[in-house]
């Protein structure tokens, strides 16, 4: 199977970011510490299927095998018009491209702290290239997911108080 390392855009549609899928359930389920954004070592069709915006971030993580960071349980599509010669697999894991220090970082705080992994979201840079943003994530119990819910229904409730005839 060829990979493409790096996957550039159509010179037509360079100058602004394209977010192509969210991890929505993941600032619900995980505390995110940190932040980091990788490129995609992706082939020509998961490329294609990626514009069309057939991918989804609900059950992926990553993880560290060998000194490399690797996308898993990231679902994209096959692409619909590709070659039936290649096989498309939707969930296969897939290489994200982060420096050498960025794995070391990341090793050492996977390691001591229990963090995980988590995609928040994939997008096509300015340049075109496919990037990913990882999330440094711890997970959250219930008693917590409980407190962020009833914080931001009272938030709701006061903007909705303040905000047409009381003004502050």
């Amino acid at each position: 199977m060829q990979v493409q390392v790096l996957s550039r855009a159509v010179s037509g549609s360079m100058g602004a970011i394209k977010i192509v899928a969210r991890n929505r359930r993941a600032f619900h389920k995980y505390h995110v510490m940190e932040t980091f954004d990788g490129g995609l070592a992706l082939t020509g069709p998961e490329v294609k299927s990626l514009r069309a915006g057939d991918a989804s971030l609900d059950d992926g993580f990553g993880r560290i095998d060998g000194g490399e960071v690797f996308l898993w349980n990231v679902h994209i599509a096959p692409y619909k018009q590709g070659s039936l010669h290649v096989e498309q697999t939707p969930t296969r894991r897939r290489k994200i491209l982060l420096h050498k220090l960025e794995i070391k970082r990341l090793v050492g705080k996977m390691t001591t702290k229990g963090l995980t992994l988590i995609p928040l979201e994939i997008y096509f840079s300015e340049t075109g290239f496919a990037k990913v943003k990882l999330g440094l994530a711890k997970g959250k119990t219930a008693p917590d997911q409980r407190a962020d819910i009833k914080r931001k229904d009272l938030d709701r409730e006061l903007r909705r108080n303040f905000s047409g005839r009381h003004k502050v």
